[in-house]
């Protein structure tokens, strides 16, 4: 059985604080997968939601990547993708809209899409708001309510 959000139920979720661990950019280490790398992180909700953070690079174009923020809805396994940052890599086009765009985009999870029987995420629109792996990270860790623990060295070099 399908798991399925209000897009209420959606805004609450992407509301709800994410607190990351202090060392999670060391923890950031990329597994080789069929054709691309992959990373993920649980990260527990301050609701205890169990959220996943999932970044994807292709091997072959750096332009080629995906980082999701997803849930792992109670006695399920089965990931219910919230948000999705893409890379430059495939033209997309809004099955209701039926808008099409070439350039770097962001998904995010509907209702409406969800009641037409297609993915959750299926929609999406396009964004001038990153263009590479690194800043569409920090897109959505400023989008979706992560809490990202201070930077000691960063903290240091701002009273330089």
């Amino acid at each position: 059985m399908a798991v399925r959000y209000s897009d209420q139920e959606i805004a609450e979720l992407i509301r709800e604080r994410k607190p990351l661990p202090q060392d999670y950019r060391s923890l950031i280490q990329f597994k080789p997968k069929l054709g691309h790398k992959e990373y993920e992180l649980a990260v527990e909700g301050d609701n205890g939601s169990d959220f996943r953070l999932i970044l994807r690079q292709s091997n072959a174009n750096p332009l080629d990547f995906s980082i999701i923020l997803g849930i792992l809805p109670v006695d399920t396994n089965q990931l219910f993708r919230l948000r999705r940052y893409n890379g430059k890599h495939s033209q997309h086009t809004n099955r209701i809209e039926k808008n099409t765009f070439y350039d770097f985009h962001i998904h995010v999870a509907t209702e409406r899409y969800q009641q037409i029987g297609v993915a959750e995420d299926e929609y999406a629109e396009p964004t001038d708001r990153f263009a590479d792996l690194h800043s569409a990270l920090q897109c959505m860790l400023d989008d979706c309510n992560f809490d990202v623990p201070e930077d000691p060295q960063l903290y240091f070099l701002q009273g330089v």
